[in-house]
């Protein structure tokens, strides 16, 4: 089966927005502003507003159509690859607006990774090349130890290293879904970036390697700043420390109901529409 339009698409601009990894440095926070979101004339979120704390995993919940993947897509400059698409408003990343006219989108691609809801590893790359494939095919000139570095490093902060540093020469397309999706982070941190973003990363994985996915973002968040979609209340729960969730009622554009510290949002929420969605009584 082929892959998705929009998947082949991001994997063109992240294979052309791949550059030397930098040295790491200090944790970054991503902030929405007032962002209005359409698609040609139907209007999909209405001014959301959002700050994503450095260092920490942002859950972003709600039912299916409230517009958190879109928000996500807004994020790193997804959204305008679909023609009839448009925005308002601002993303900064450390106060640097990434929609500036005289910012590249290369530079947002480059600093804002994204790891899709279906893994989407080049299948007859090997599971080396896979993970410098960003590197590998913009004709970036590396040593070869260099790149033995870059690849133990990113697959070893995927969780995926010890599974399969002994058969790193053979297809990606071989591994488990688990493993691709592992694969498929360590093919974003590559290029060291300095947010990963997760739409609903573990809905079509079984629950050990969804676990697996988990503890590999509680790893993560210690040298990157997270955002994730997901549909599974118990998962936001576990992963997150921020949470926003979206609403959109009656044919009205997405907006953020509630957000905040992810304990208190599930203990003690203070929208009655929070209450009801998160004890799963609509969604």
């Amino acid at each position: 089966m082929l892959p998705a339009p929009e998947t082949l698409a991001y994997a063109d601009a992240e294979i052309a927005a791949a550059h030397q990894p930098a040295p790491a440095g200090p944790l970054s926070q991503l902030e929405a502003r007032d962002i209005s979101a359409w698609f040609g004339d139907h209007k999909v979120l209405e001014r959301v507003s959002l700050t994503m704390p450095a260092g920490e995993v942002t859950a972003l919940i709600g039912p299916s159509g409230c517009g958190k993947s879109t928000f996500l897509r807004i994020l790193n400059r997804m959204h305008e690859l679909v023609p009839s698409a448009s925005l308002a408003g601002e993303v900064r990343l450390d106060g640097d607006d990434i929609y500036d006219r005289r910012r590249k989108l290369q530079d947002a691609r480059k600093h804002i990774g994204m790891v899709f809801q279906k893994p989407n590893p080049f299948p007859a790359m090997s599971i080396y090349d896979n993970t410098i494939a960003g590197l590998k095919l913009t004709g970036l000139r590396a040593s070869r130890d260099e790149k033995d570095e870059l690849v133990e490093r990113s697959l070893t902060s995927a969780g995926l290293w010890k599974e399969v540093k002994d058969r790193l020469r053979q297809p990606g397309g071989g591994l488990s879904g688990g493993q691709q999706q592992r694969l498929c982070i360590a093919r974003s941190l590559a290029i060291k970036p300095k947010v990963l973003l997760m739409d609903e990363p573990c809905s079509a994985l079984d629950p050990t390697s969804t676990r697996v996915i988990e503890e590999t973002m509680t790893e993560l968040k210690k040298e990157v700043t997270i955002v994730i979609v997901t549909h599974n209340m118990q998962q936001a729960q576990r992963v997150s420390q921020q949470c926003a969730f979206f609403l959109a009622a009656q044919g009205t554009p997405g907006q953020i109901i509630e957000h905040g510290d992810t304990d208190a949002m599930f203990s003690e929420p203070q929208d009655e529409r929070t209450y009801d969605y998160v004890n799963g009584r609509f969604g």
